[in-house]
């Protein structure tokens, strides 16, 4: 017999380690890929956890930039106001560079992908250049030419108070959580007076409320802070929901059936906020559902679909 033949001893002894080392190294691969992920989990659980816990909006500024500052190379907040982005705080640079970024300001005139994710509240992607970030910024970061940024804004109620900048390699999903966890905690922190959200069961007969006090206002302080718990809930709830069924939820949108694809997760919240919050507060608001429309449907109802059971108040 031939010593090339297929069938000889040493080709099968071959083949048979091969196959193994080819098992051995896939299983390697394997754990390792689930080791990352878990500590990947891990990581952005603990982020979270400290976003969630920021004490003011000074405390949360400075631990969201912490947090992202894990997912990217490097990281800066701008605050919004005027027209103008005020640099906060900033990681990844020298600590005289980072010193300066106190008192630096850009027009957002002069740095298009700021100014475009005010205007759109949407994360924006961009070229390091110095029409799109500004020159000043340019030089200042240490950008590299035809490098990219990210820019994620802090969508509170109406209004974008603040950016999250991103530069180098950047875990852009795992950032833009954490901003929109961060937007929760800063619209409970910034206590908005919402009234018009909130609708008062009908009284037992009492004394006459003074004329010119709104249903918000005649609420204990306990229950207004049970409402901003709960707002922060649907707040939360939703983003998650964006962040880690992307494809399902544009698959839902452009079906108009978003309720089907995501019936699990949604009757998984909707339960919690009917235990957590709906049973023990008469005056409760379904915010769950005010940001299931406002958020994932694009304000449009109809998008989430025949099926959905709609608010539960």
């Amino acid at each position: 017999m031939s010593p090339s033949a297929p069938s000889s001893p040493l080709r099968q002894l071959l083949e048979n380690r091969v196959s193994q080392l080819s098992s051995e190294v896939e299983s390697l691969f394997t754990e390792a890929r689930d080791r990352e992920r878990r500590e990947f989990a891990d990581q952005l659980n603990q982020a979270v956890r400290r976003i969630r816990q920021s004490a003011d909006v000074e405390e949360l500024g400075a631990t969201l930039v912490d947090a992202a500052g894990s997912f990217s190379t490097g990281t800066a907040l701008f605050q919004v106001g005027s027209q103008v982005a005020r640099g906060r705080r900033i990681r990844g640079v020298p600590e005289a560079t980072a010193e300066s970024f106190r008192s630096f300001e850009v027009p957002l005139a002069s740095a298009a992908a700021l100014a475009d994710a005010v205007e759109s509240r949407d994360p924006v992607i961009a070229v390091s250049a110095p029409a799109e970030v500004s020159a000043e910024l340019v030089e200042l970061a240490g950008h590299a030419e035809e490098g990219r940024v990210f820019v994620f804004p802090v969508v509170v109620r109406d209004g974008v108070p603040a950016l999250v900048y991103a530069w180098g390699t950047v875990q852009g999903s795992a950032i833009e959580l954490l901003t929109q966890v961060a937007a929760g905690v800063w619209s409970e922190l910034s206590k908005p007076a919402a009234p018009e959200l909130v609708q008062i069961a009908p009284a037992s007969p009492g004394p006459p409320v003074p004329q010119g006090s709104s249903a918000w206002d005649r609420l204990s302080t306990g229950e207004q802070q049970v409402h901003f718990r709960a707002q922060r809930f649907a707040r939360v709830q939703v983003a998650e929901m964006r962040l880690y069924q992307a494809d399902v939820v544009q698959a839902g949108r452009a079906g108009g059936r978003l309720y089907e694809e995501l019936r699990k997760p949604i009757d998984r919240a909707r339960e919690t906020f009917r235990q957590t919050y709906l049973s023990p507060c008469p005056s409760m608001v379904d915010y769950l559902h005010l940001e299931l429309v406002r958020t994932l449907a694009n304000d449009d109802p109809e998008l989430l679909g025949k099926e959905y059971p709609g608010p539960m108040v």
